[in-house]
């Protein structure tokens, strides 16, 4: 059993036999195996950069939600369910179901459709190159911060479960994660974040029983926490008297809007494995088919750190990062499961690291190549040299994640630094999409300028948070609070300038303005691979677990 000292916590450590060594050494065996196998199918950029656009819905629908379980989903949801409760689950029902449904039926026809590389691609075509230009710098800066997150915090727990040195491990991850993605470019991260989403299902749903189990079950648990604001979603929000410190608004427009629609409808990382689907039919599934595992994850990524929680009240109180909630996840693991199984959930924590990792690389390599280095260093080189170029930046990348790794060791939970990011970069950019798609008067220069000052304005709340000029709650709320804001200011400032600005003409707006589109209804014959009935069941599901938890 786990014991406390003070607000020391006394931390269990792991003890592999070899079938966990086994497991583990299988894992990076087939995964490189995957980047061998797709070795020869790197014929040109595009199928470095979009695989090219052959991929069946099944495979991009789970490497969609796969790109997404790194180590925020797997880390970071499990320190916040330490430190928030069952709250935490916002950020996969409110935080990301409609929204997905949303990038599902109205947006991406928009970016399958307009054959675009890429989400600044797209600005372009709708905006300017300013703003494709602004967009395509700040997308390199987050991916580069969001991949090192993924390294440092392999890197710790193995350092901390099995004294491994931290500058080893890190490098270890960094030159693994090249090697296949400079195999097999998209198509090997995206077939690796599919067995990924597998090995996790695997080996968190064991941990979510067998720390129930052991607990008493529910009603067990929640008497161990002895906190019922733990254990609901929206009681207590009519004001701020909630983990969270945030009311019901701030959860809604910040979280369930604005961050929730600026990740998952605006963010390239996500966004690239839709558009590597076979056809515009499979591009529309691929978000509807990820909803699915999206709507039971909080039971495999939340319920264990509360489960550790109740054995480790000090958890987070101590100082280090032995102590902090990101360690909550893997502590259950070597609490709980037995040689074999201990192997299999340190595999699931490994995949989640590299998905997490691989997914924001191949999205740097993209942006890079296509929307800076072909569009202002070298415009009329030859597709080979585009395809080289994409090679030489994933290496590049990967250096620069390195450099970026140790950024998340001054945030408690790693949770709190990624938000801390979508609130700066994706916020703004929500609302230049929404005016660009649905306000034909929008204006070049107004997206180019909204997009700046919205982004400006995030980062001028969050260093005056920094240095406690402000306080807008915990810092899960003063992510939701900073996105709003700057959401709004975003919005603000775009229509002032359009208005006093010329827009483009109508026949540049084809294809990119909805109600200049033609509509284009995608023919299924089969009623389940209809977009509008699986987002209904999606809808339903998300319905019903937010009345039960309620």
């Amino acid at each position: 059993m786990l014991t406390l000292a003070s607000t020391q916590v006394n931390v269990p450590t792991a003890n592999l036999g070899w079938v966990d060594y086994l497991i583990i050494g299988i894992y990076f065996c087939v995964t490189l195996g995957i980047g061998f196998a797709l070795r020869r199918r790197m014929r040109s950029s595009e199928d470095f950069f979009l695989s090219g656009r052959s991929l069946p819905s099944w495979v991009t629908g789970l490497a969609f939600v796969g790109a997404n379980l790194g180590a925020l989903e797997i880390l970071g949801m499990g320190a916040n369910a330490a430190q928030y409760g069952f709250m935490q689950a916002h950020f996969y029902w409110i935080g990301a179901i409609p929204a997905m449904l949303f990038v599902a039926i109205f947006m991406m026809p928009f970016y399958y459709g307009s054959k675009t590389h890429s989400v600044p691609g797209f600005l372009k075509l709708r905006f300017n190159e300013a703003t494709r230009g602004f967009n395509a710098i700040s997308f390199g800066v987050l991916t580069i911060l969001t991949s090192g997150i993924n390294m440092y915090a392999a890197a710790l727990v193995f350092n901390v479960l099995f004294g491994l040195d931290l500058n080893i491990c890190i490098w270890i991850s960094a030159a693994f994660i090249m090697a296949y993605i400079l195999l097999g470019g998209l198509s090997s991260s995206i077939y690796n974040e599919t067995l990924q989403f597998f090995l996790i299902v695997l080996g968190l749903l064991p941990l979510t029983l067998i720390g129930l189990n052991h607990v008493g079950g529910w009603a067990g648990l929640q008497a161990k926490v002895n906190n019922p604001a733990f254990f609901h979603l929206w009681q207590g929000t009519a004001g701020n008297n909630n983990p969270f410190g945030v009311n019901f608004i701030g959860i809604v427009l910040g979280l369930g809007f604005v961050l929730s629609f600026g990740y998952w409808c605006t963010d390239f990382l996500v966004v690239q494995r839709a558009l590597a689907a076979e056809d515009e039919a499979a591009a529309e599934r691929t978000p509807l088919i990820a909803a699915f595992p999206k709507l039971f994850f909080p039971f495999i990524a939340i319920v264990p750190g509360l489960v550790i929680f109740s054995l480790m009240p000090h958890l987070g109180q101590g100082g280090g990062f032995q102590n902090s909630y990101n360690m909550a996840i893997p502590y259950a693991m070597v609490q709980f499961f037995p040689s074999g199984l201990l192997g299999l959930g340190l595999t699931a924590l490994l995949a989640s690291f590299m998905s997490g990792m691989a997914g924001n690389v191949t999205a740097f390599n993209t942006v890079w190549t296509y929307d800076i280095y072909r569009s202002y260093i070298k415009k009329d080189a030859p597709d080979s040299h585009y395809l080289w170029m994409g090679r030489i930046i994933t290496v590049v990348g990967i250096v620069l994640s390195v450099g970026t790794a140790y950024l998340a060791a001054s945030f408690n939970s790693i949770m709190d630094y990624v938000q801390a990011l979508f609130s700066i970069f994706n916020a703004p950019l929500l609302a230049t999409f929404l005016l660009g798609m649905f306000w034909r008067r929008t204006t070049g220069w107004g997206g180019f300028v909204g997009l700046v000052v919205g982004t400006a304005a995030s980062i001028s709340l969050w260093l005056m948070g920094q240095y406690h000029m402000i306080s807008m709650g915990s810092s899960q709320g003063s992510s939701m609070w900073r996105a709003l804001i700057a959401w709004s200011v975003c919005f603000v400032v775009t229509i002032v300038v359009s208005l006093v600005t010329k827009p483009k003409p109508a026949s540049e707006l084809k294809g990119l303005v909805y109600s200049m589109t033609p509509k284009r209804e995608v023919v299924e014959t089969v009623w389940y691979k209809k977009p509008l009935v699986l987002a209904g069941i999606a809808l339903a599901i998300f319905a019903v677990l937010n009345i039960i938890f309620f």
